[in-house]
């Protein structure tokens, strides 16, 4: 009885190979360009499109930087600042314009800010702590710079409270 399965999971395997192989020669490989029957020919490609959208494009884009080097060219030219009319009103700027005597006074004594020898250890305990736990080092060395940050923390916020 197993041989009689066997036989049949053979049998059912050679046709998938079969049906496959089949399959491969009617749809041909794709790495190797297809073998042509001697009916067949090859298509013609197709015409490439004039290129009808390349010279509007070129113009457009010459006509814009035309309009900006002529706007350019004219205000260059073109007087700036008053004009020749007498009634008319003289410029803001000038009216508004006045001087401030600004005085700077002395200065002040420079205050130090100094930190406890307590609270610079917990910066160092606490780097230590980080590391430990980035590295996923987590065992009693863990828990000991733990400890010693905790008490460095707490002798850092004495120190440091008024």
């Amino acid at each position: 009885m197993a041989t009689d399965d066997q036989q049949r999971q053979h049998r059912e395997l050679e046709e998938i190979r079969r049906g496959f192989v089949e399959m491969g020669a009617r749809m041909g490989s794709l790495f190797e360009p297809a073998e042509l029957d001697e009916q067949e020919q090859p298509a013609a490609p197709p015409a490439p499109a004039p290129p009808t959208l390349a010279r509007p494009r070129r113009w457009r884009a010459a006509a814009l930087v035309l309009v900006f080097v002529a706007g350019g060219a004219f205000g260059y030219i073109l007087p700036k600042g008053q004009s020749d009319n007498p009634d008319s009103p003289p410029p803001l700027a000038a009216t508004l314009t006045t001087r401030a005597q600004v005085t700077i006074p002395p200065a002040s004594p420079r205050t130090r800010t100094s930190v406890p020898e307590a609270c610079l250890q917990t910066a160092i305990k606490g780097d230590e702590v980080i590391t430990r736990l980035v590295a996923n080092i987590r065992d009693t060395r863990l828990n000991l710079a733990l400890k010693d940050y905790t008490t460095a923390s707490q002798a850092c916020r004495k120190e440091a409270s008024p």
